[in-house]
């Protein structure tokens, strides 16, 4: 596929649609203070892997609702005083997977929490292990749907909200400096990473690579491909509904948290990219609140991005925030 989206210099300036709720912050602010009425019960069991230079523990801790999510954290052999930590998250389908495909941060020095996405796992890599427990009405397979009949019922609403006590976790352990935070992601994990930059305010840097769950408006409308794809299939038989459900889609568009991001930020992008079209991830990128920003485009990739290359420029970009 040639270039579909925007001419490079237009997408540098090109601002999204999409209208942010009245009630944004009151809604968020809500939702994570009922998330923290449950006590976070970090567990961190230790694993053996036969591996020499990380160690690995096994995680669970509560998130929306109280739900126990699962994660992985990795660390250099040997530490014994409080690291730097980046907490990633994973692309849509995916689960945290075997602790050895994981292996990245830790050994450039970093504590590396990775947070398992509930009801998630089955599509690729090696699975996953936090269910969903909360039911959802009619939807179109995929979660894009799932309860996407009202902002407090969306399936984001909980993932979002398990970002953030993710960060939570990680920072409660004693090999983790809590002030030396940063969150990264690639597509759905991208746009995690973007929304808990928006919802947590003292990290050190953001760095979501080709963002999923941006720019709803233009998205939605603008690919064919899953998982957008889904909301229109779902409106294919939900005739009627665009609009209560653009509204929902509104408290999850990371344009909005973007916003609020209050970090130093490196995004990335790909310009043939039919999964989350270069505007939508430049949407988000234009709309970053730190001045501190960046973001590195690949002209001839689809949906994979920079890939290796772009994991050799965060790690040269990340440690200047530490």
């Amino acid at each position: 596929m040639a270039l579909f989206d925007l001419p490079l210099d237009q997408l540098r300036e090109y601002r999204s649609a999409s209208v942010e709720p009245e009630d944004f912050d009151a809604f968020w602010g809500k939702t994570l203070a009922e998330a923290r009425e449950h006590d976070l019960a970090a567990r961190f069991e230790p694993v053996e892997t036969h591996l020499r230079n990380v160690t690995v523990h096994d995680v669970t801790f509560a998130g929306f609702g109280g739900h126990p999510v699962r994660g992985w954290l990795v660390l250099p052999a040997g530490a014994d005083t409080p690291l730097p930590a980046v907490v990633e998250f994973i692309g849509y389908g995916g689960g945290r997977g075997l602790s050895h495909t994981h292996l990245l941060w830790a050994s450039a020095g970093f504590a590396h929490f990775v947070m398992d996405t509930r009801g998630q796992g089955g599509a690729w890599g090696g699975g996953g292990d936090t269910p969903d427990p909360v039911g959802s009405v009619p939807a179109y397979p995929g979660f894009m749907t799932r309860g996407i009949d009202a902002p407090e019922n969306y399936y984001y609403r909980r993932v979002f909200t398990d970002g953030v006590r993710a960060v939570e976790a990680a920072r409660s352990h004693p090999l983790v400096d809590a002030s030396r935070t940063a969150v990264v992601g690639t597509s759905q994990g991208g746009g995690v990473s973007i929304a808990v930059g928006g919802l947590v305010p003292d990290l050190v840097a953001v760095a979501p690579d080709v963002p999923f769950l941006c720019d709803y408006p233009r998205a939605t409308r603008l690919t064919d491909r899953d998982p957008y794809r889904e909301i229109g299939n779902y409106l294919k038989t939900h005739r009627g509904r665009t609009e209560s459900v653009l509204r929902t889609l509104s408290y999850f568009d990371g344009v909005h948290f973007a916003v609020r991001g209050r970090a130093p930020a490196l995004f990335s992008a790909a310009l043939e990219d039919q999964t989350c079209p270069p505007s939508t991830v430049f949407a988000a990128f234009n709309a970053w609140g730190h001045v501190d920003k960046g973001i590195e485009v690949y002209d001839f990739n689809d949906h994979e991005g920079g890939g290796p290359y772009q994991e050799a420029v965060k790690l040269a970009w990340l440690p200047a925030y530490f």
